[in-house]
């Protein structure tokens, strides 16, 4: 299968909060999305590893993504080695896809910063002939996504572009909270994190209100590209 997007996350449910709406909108206008997580989150301080599993499916039944899968990376530990270079370099060697997307390479959390810079890696090496990889024993050609894209986190940054995702917040919502484990439940009696404060759900929407905002909409989600990227004024005429 050939896919138009992949997203690349650290965990499960990274791709959701940080841009689900734009993955929805994709999907619902026929574009082929799919996601890879690196690990399985088994460092999480609420849930396990088959909690998340069944929340990721959900998820993707929401999204409505053509793949997921999980390489199954450690958690934690999230290293640029050549072994894990080469998992990522499989996936976009397989899948072909046209733009990927991976974490901004600056966040609080040190998996986040990791998996940026293990994507950026493997999708230049991905076009290096020299580099080989296979697939259920047959060589891999090799192949370079157009654009890398960056999503924002945890950390800011000043966006190349905002994408309107009014149209499909109320997905976005959906899927993140189909992580169930993660986030605020009064009767839960886990250690509170970082993001099941009862703030934090509405910090995702203020966030998605102050970038759509900026360019007229209700909810936007914001990207940045370490290129200039070419745009079409008649587009806007």
């Amino acid at each position: 299968m050939t896919l138009d997007v992949l997203v690349f996350a650290a965990h499960p449910d990274d791709a959701e909060l940080s841009m689900g709406g734009t993955i929805a909108k994709l999907t619902k206008d026929g574009f082929k999305v799919g996601i890879v997580d690196l690990t399985k989150a088994e460092l999480s301080t609420r849930g396990d590893v088959s909690t998340r599993k069944k929340e990721a499916a959900m998820a993707d039944k929401v999204l409505k993504t053509s793949i997921r899968m999980n390489l199954g990376i450690p958690d934690g530990d999230i290293k640029r080695s050549k072994e894990n270079l080469l998992k990522v370099i499989q996936q976009i060697r397989e899948y072909k896809p046209k733009i990927i997307f991976a974490p901004y390479s600056s966040d609080r959390h040190p998996d986040h910063q990791d998996a940026s810079a293990l994507i950026k890696h493997a999708m230049f090496s991905s076009g290096l002939i020299k580099i080989k990889t296979f697939k259920k024993k047959k060589a891999q050609d090799p192949y370079r996504p157009k654009k890398l894209f960056y999503y924002m986190q945890t950390y800011v940054f000043n966006p190349t572009f905002i994408v309107d995702v009014t149209e499909s917040f109320e997905q976005k919502m959906e899927a993140v909270k189909a992580y169930y484990s993660q986030f605020y439940d009064p009767k839960s009696r886990k250690p509170e994190t970082f993001i099941s404060k009862p703030q934090f759900i509405n910090y995702v929407v203020s966030r998605a209100q102050f970038y759509g905002f900026q360019i007229g909409k209700l909810y936007g989600e914001p990207f940045y590209c370490e290129e200039k990227i070419e745009y079409d004024l008649k587009l806007l005429l």
